[in-house]
């Protein structure tokens, strides 16, 4: 993995498994600032105090399990670019295959509309009866009741 332009090479580790690992878990942490970028990307001043308070934690001898409860702690499940999938985030999880599904029904109801519409036009008129037939040419001939 190429090094990412934000992290400087004070930052770096001088294992490298401990500076992969950091890697790892900066590439899936939010930076608070930028929003939609990992701190591994984020060339803001608060994305870099992530980046080394990971490093911090790593050399602390914390597993990666616990540098991000750490930081989730301390930011909030925000901090995830993946939130975890737990019964507080189920309506996130679940918004998406629900919307899609409306979708897909949505699109069969109208699809179905268009459908009886069409054949419904092309259905042939029915004859007037003898009594509409009449009413009609007296109409026609100005000769109302």
């Amino acid at each position: 993995m190429a090094p990412a332009m934000a992290v400087a090479p004070d930052e770096i580790l001088d294992d490298p498994v401990l500076e992969e690992r950091a890697r790892q878990l900066s590439a899936n942490l939010r930076c608070m600032v930028c929003q939609n970028q990992s701190i591994d990307d984020s060339d803001a001043p608060l994305a870099k105090d992530l980046r080394v308070l990971v490093r911090e934690r790593l050399v602390a001898g914390d597993s990666d399990a616990q540098v991000i409860d750490y930081l989730v702690s301390r930011y909030g499940e925000f901090v995830l670019l993946k939130p975890r999938f737990a019964w507080h985030t189920i309506i996130l999880w679940a918004a998406g295959p629900v919307a899609l599904i409306a979708g897909v029904f949505a699109l069969m109801a109208a699809l179905r509309r268009r459908q009886s519409t069409l054949s419904r036009a092309q259905d042939k008129p029915q004859p007037l009866s003898a009594e509409e037939q009449a009413r009609l040419d007296a109409l026609l001939s100005g000769k109302e009741n």
